[in-house]
């Protein structure tokens, strides 16, 4: 006898339905065909466990398990539930006619219980697509799934209760998310705010306009000046996420398997922190089970790299391609994956090894050359990919004991949002531009257009500061952001001015 019913496998950042058939007949041994990896092959050995704790036989006949389309890998241990409930229909143990109906995943442990699963939003939003009744799937997955409207999200905490479930004997009633009341409850909804950071004056403005611009940006400063903590308060002024942004976000996530605890929407936009030491392959996403790296995570967020010099050249290296492309492409033999990777860059530095050249009250000891070698670790290409350098120095006593009244995160967001705005008409036309930092060279000459003052002023500071080439475009890029903020159709002699203070690294002798 032929059971059947539908799995799910996850690709990238998108399901393809399988469908998972048992035939159990006349003969011997436990044949499992489809591509399956060996979590998979394994799963015999958990079924066969879970089945007899509940009181059911294993059949002792030819049992075989497909999961087709057979010429696509099958990859995890979320089958395990799927195929279980096909062996106990095929062997005519319970019935089968709403198998059918559902996509079923989910993990068995030997007692019959069912584990939590990843990719749950992928197949969920799939499961939907193709019109499916609903998804039979581990409880602790059941918030997560239910961002999904209109598909029945039955949480099972373990084989008895899916058993229960397909044969009516059991009533669940379907969890039911209001998934824009939850976004809306919770966007924006930060811990660190900017109101909380004593003096950085400097440094507050050059983060609120790599924000309202998209602009990529590295702090360069000694220990303990606070780089790391403006940076983690940077997602806290950029534009809140849409409702697209958000589900396209949490998919990534649930890929990966980091959804939070609750399970529900990503709210307020990713901050990752990856440290010196990671690898490529973890940065960018890869591996022989292809998973989205940091780059990835970090999508329609930031992603801040702290002491940036002390990365693996490598692994730094690996990033300029998706930075330009704003996705990356994971190819092997058989298969090419694509995590979009559309990020904000921050970093962090101290501008030589001891960590105090140009400090204003401590020495410097590194030796002559040593302060240029430190800095030469980060490649000129990556270098060009940041639009702001900014110099952060230690807050002074006064200034941390201050009872001053600082601006609020929300106070900055709202003037970051109404550049943005600026921009969104500015660019409406353009399908893969939507903030100044985007634009190509070519847009550059036609929308960041200065004036004769503005053009002897550039050439000045470019002469006298000795800024490289690489600087003019983006001189001109954050000039226009900053003429956006501002509210100014052009680009006024100040807003250049500003710009310009802006390109620490590019000058000449600034490492000695």
């Amino acid at each position: 006898m032929v059971s059947k019913t539908f799995g799910s496998a996850v690709h990238g950042v998108d399901a393809k339905t399988i469908t998972v058939e048992v035939d159990v007949t006349q003969g011997q041994k436990f044949f499992l065909t489809g591509l399956p990896d060996n979590a998979i092959k394994e799963s015999q050995h958990r079924i066969e466990s879970a089945i007899k704790s509940l009181g059911y036989f294993f059949p002792r006949n030819k049992v075989v398990v497909n999961l087709a389309p057979a010429d696509v890998r099958k990859e995890g241990s979320a089958y395990d539930l799927p195929i279980a409930l096909c062996i106990l229909a095929a062997s005519g143990q319970i019935s089968s006619d709403v198998l059918e109906k559902y996509v079923i995943m989910g993990e068995l442990s030997l007692d019959a219980s069912l584990r939590p699963i990843k990719g749950v939003l992928p197949i969920s939003i799939q499961s939907r697509k193709e019109q499916f009744k609903g998804f039979i799937l581990p409880k602790k997955n059941t918030r997560e799934a239910a961002i999904v409207n209109n598909l029945d999200i039955i949480g099972v905490e373990n084989l008895r209760e899916a058993i229960d479930f397909v044969e009516s004997k059991l009533t669940i009633e379907p969890l039911v998310v209001d998934t824009r009341d939850v976004f809306q409850s919770k966007v924006n909804s930060y811990e660190a705010d900017f109101k909380d950071v004593q003096g950085q004056e400097n440094i507050k403005r050059a983060l609120e306009i790599a924000a309202a611009g998209g602009h990529n940006a590295i702090m360069i400063g000694p220990p303990g000046a606070g780089k790391t903590m403006l940076a983690k308060r940077l997602p806290s002024i950029l534009p809140p996420l849409t409702l697209h942004e958000a589900l396209e976000t949490t998919k990534i996530h649930s890929v990966a398997g980091k959804v939070g605890a609750d399970g529900t929407l990503l709210t307020t936009r990713p901050f990752r922190s990856p440290h010196h030491t990671i690898s490529d392959v973890a940065l960018v996403g890869g591996g022989g089970n292809p998973q989205p790296g940091e780059i990835s995570l970090a999508h329609n967020g930031v992603l801040f790299l702290d002491e940036l010099p002390e990365f693996k050249r490598t692994v730094l290296e690996v990033m300029r391609q998706p930075m330009e492309e704003r996705r990356v492409t994971i190819s092997r033999a058989k298969v090419s994956i694509d995590y979009p990777a559309n990020f904000m860059l921050v970093a962090s530095m101290n501008p030589c090894p001891c960590g105090y050249y140009n400090h204003p009250e401590k020495e410097c000891v590194c030796g002559p050359g040593v302060v240029q070698r430190y800095l030469s670790k980060i490649s000129g290409p990556l270098l060009d990919r940041i639009d702001l350098h900014v110099e952060v120095v230690p807050v002074s006593f006064d200034q941390m004991t201050t009872q001053r009244k600082n601006e609020t995160s929300e106070v900055i967001r709202e003037r970051v949002v109404k550049a943005r705005e600026i921009q969104s008409e500015r660019f409406k036309d353009k399908t893969d531009v939507y903030c100044n930092a985007m634009m190509p060279a070519n847009m550059v000459k036609d929308i960041c257009q200065i004036n004769e003052a503005g053009r002897t002023l550039l050439k000045t500071a470019m002469e006298r500061l000795g800024l490289s080439a690489r600087a003019y475009d983006r001189i001109l890029k954050v000039s226009r952001t900053i003429a956006d903020l501002a509210g100014s159709v052009e680009i006024k002699i100040e807003h250049l001015a500003e710009a310009i203070q802006y390109r620490s690294l590019d000058r000449e002798g600034w490492a000695g």
